[in-house]
């Protein structure tokens, strides 16, 4: 137990800059983890829109395993599994990988990837058959190909679809992020440890940190919600005809 006042509002808030400190670090596991699985959720959910042919059941069990796991052992599985796997690259083909030379954040951003993509990948999903089929038709009769139809009509209509949702799955992957000192990664979470080891106000440091994500989480909230209101589609203005051509 803490020396002296049981509770200090002081600690409180004397460890938020040095929480703060480290938000770059927390940032960018979120960006890049977002990143890179947003490219893996379209490529899932193109591959079980169209059922293709022995990459759709692979994609399927691994979905199926990614949102059937916790994240936290997915993140141990790529922690330790990554330098197994490079470790046998290197006596299977010669390589001369130095494994100990990889940022720890590598593997927690793989790791956070591909979680991310196995849930956004449905709401990709369900966003792209969302779509009206009038339009994709129109395309195609306009003679584009198919990749001209996923780029110009389909993407664009299913983002305003899925935008909602990928924000609430981006805050989700910041407050994940936490986890990532399980790799020896020091963030926001694990910088509030080391400031309650110190004089051993855990509750205190704990209550800094998540002012911290919460305000962070407030920030893109808005953020989404601006991003939501430029791309929605207004309707026209419907102009008063009650009066035209008088009365019967």
């Amino acid at each position: 137990m803490p020396a002296g006042k049981l509770f200090s509002w002081k600690a409180v808030f004397d460890a938020v800059p040095q929480i703060v400190e480290r938000l770059p670090v927390t940032l960018g596991l979120t960006i890049a983890g977002a990143f890179f699985g947003l490219i893996l959720a379209l490529v899932f959910a193109v591959v079980k829109i169209n059922r293709v042919r022995i990459l759709y059941p692979i994609q399927a069990v691994f979905v199926s395993f990614l949102r059937g796991t916790p994240i936290l052992v997915q993140l141990m599985l790529t922690y330790y599994g990554i330098p197994l796997f490079l470790r046998y690259l290197n006596g299977e083909f010669g390589l001369d990988w130095n494994i100990n030379e990889i940022p720890p954040a590598i593997f927690a951003i793989t790791a956070f990837a591909f979680n991310e993509a196995a849930y956004m990948s449905e709401t990709i999903r369900a966003a792209i058959q969302a779509v009206d089929a009038g339009e994709i038709e129109a395309a195609r009769s306009l003679g584009m190909t198919s990749a001209q139809v996923y780029r110009r009509v389909i993407i664009p209509n299913a983002a305003v679809i899925a935008t909602p949702s990928l924000i609430n799955s981006l805050i989700g992957l910041t407050k994940g992020t936490s986890l990532a000192f399980s790799a020896g990664i020091v963030e926001m979470y694990a910088q509030a440890q080391i400031l309650g080891g110190a004089d051993y106000r855990y509750f205190e440091r704990y209550i800094s940190v998540a002012l911290v994500y919460w305000g962070i989480s407030i920030l893109i909230e808005n953020i989404g919600r601006s991003v939501e209101n430029h791309m929605a589609i207004k309707a026209p203005e419907v102009t008063d005809i009650s009066g035209i051509g008088g009365d019967r």
